[in-house]
């Protein structure tokens, strides 16, 4: 949907990483692209449901002229049942920091970023039996299983924050607190990346939202999900990337294309507030951009 006509590229440092934040449809990719042909470097994805490989139209992946125009990396390589976390992206990420080609880092998985540039607590991941025990504990005796300092850290009102420190401390004897504080040191300090943030006004960033979709329409969305209908599973996160679930509910005949499409424009608007409040919330000290402007 284009790149950033009114940027100022001399405001990019040729010899730094570069880190690009924003709300889904606010422009990252056009220009990630931009400062890659202007300066040099690899585009390198930070955005959860873009590595999947079942999905290219319906998340917005760069498309084969975006590919020839300059390399990208950790796009739609993992298979769509594989499992994938910010661990996993982390650690995909860490050569690409030290194999000499600058990287562009690009995304709107706010979590990514955050373990980039603040670390990530090496957590073992939860048994299956143990996050099935926790589903069926009510909210307040999951809480009060919980050690102090770790209540004193979460949202106590959030059910799915509150159970994943309960499932913490069932699987590994340790408070969730206790785990972040030996958080190990960022791999690539926000003092060492040129880090823009885009944020424009949500009138504008809802018109381009819908004007996307239709675009995903016209572009092929409908056939990818008609292609994935048999091994369709709203329980893998692949199959939970926005759009999805509400295009599947037409390909299985349980809502109309209009109803489909509202419904997915609607998520994606709704997806994007919960983008922006991450932002305001970890990238406060970030090149703050607004794509709307010039």
């Amino acid at each position: 949907m284009g790149a950033l006509g009114s940027f100022d590229l001399s405001l990019v440092d040729p010899r730094r990483p570069v880190l690009i934040a924003g709300p889904t449809a606010s422009g990252k990719s056009g220009l990630a692209l931009a400062i890659a042909e202007a300066q040099g470097g690899v585009i390198v994805n930070a955005d959860a449901s873009q590595v999947y490989d079942c999905w290219q139209v319906v998340t917005a992946r760069p498309d084969a002229a975006d590919l020839a125009r300059a390399p990208h990396l950790l796009y739609g390589h993992v298979a769509y049942d594989a499992p994938y976390s910010a661990g996993h992206w982390l650690r995909e990420v860490a050569p690409l920091l030290s194999d000499g080609a600058r990287p562009i880092i690009v995304g709107g998985t706010g979590l990514y970023f955050t373990a980039l540039t603040k670390g990530l607590a090496e957590i073992p991941a939860t048994p299956d039996h143990v996050r099935k025990r926790g589903d069926a504990i009510p909210l307040a005796d999951l809480l009060a299983a919980l050690d102090a300092e770790t209540v004193a850290r979460i949202d106590t009102n959030n059910r799915a924050r509150v159970q994943r420190a309960w499932e913490v401390l069932q699987a590994t004897g340790r408070g969730l607190a206790a785990w972040h504080d030996d958080t190990p040191p960022p791999l690539l300090s926000e003092g060492a990346a040129t880090c823009i943030a885009l944020s424009s006004p949500p009138d504008w960033l809802n018109a381009r939202i819908a004007q996307r979709f239709d675009m995903m329409l016209a572009g092929g969305a409908l056939d990818e999900v008609a292609a994935m209908r048999d091994r369709y599973d709203p329980a893998l996160p692949s199959c939970r990337a926005i759009g999805v679930p509400e295009l599947m509910a037409y390909a299985q005949g349980d809502a109309t294309l209009d109803e489909a499409r509202e419904a997915a424009v609607i998520a994606t608007r709704q997806y994007a507030k919960r983008q922006r409040t991450w932002q305001r919330s970890k990238m406060a000290h970030w090149q703050w951009v607004d794509p709307s402007a010039g």
